[in-house]
């Protein structure tokens, strides 16, 4: 039965569309054995099961994704993290001193 709603599956679906990868691809990538790489990806997309949290970050390596991304609850902030890592160091440090963060 898959697990409780999580914005993972979507969001890893999504930046593995983004990255023009095949589940198979993203997972050998990660670190997965390739024997079973696409199974295994195919079941942390469908939310069949879930990823350990040192698998998510590698994934979030591999699709060039902050891994705060993969959990975001909703679009809007899924959106300001990726456009976020987009930045520079630089620009990042820069738009964080004008929030007064």
């Amino acid at each position: 039965m898959p697990q409780a709603a999580t914005p993972l599956p979507k969001r890893l679906k999504s930046a593995r569309l983004r990255a023009g990868l095949s589940q198979k691809a993203l997972g050998i990538a990660a670190g997965i054995d390739e024997f079973v790489a696409s199974a295994r990806m195919n079941q942390y997309e469908r939310g069949i099961h879930a990823p350990e949290y040192s698998t998510v970050q590698r994934l979030a390596r591999v699709l060039n994704v902050p891994t705060a991304y993969l959990y975001a609850d909703n679009d809007h902030d899924a959106h300001l993290l990726l456009g976020f890592h987009a930045l520079t160091r630089a620009e990042q440090r820069k738009l964080l001193a004008s929030l007064n963060l």
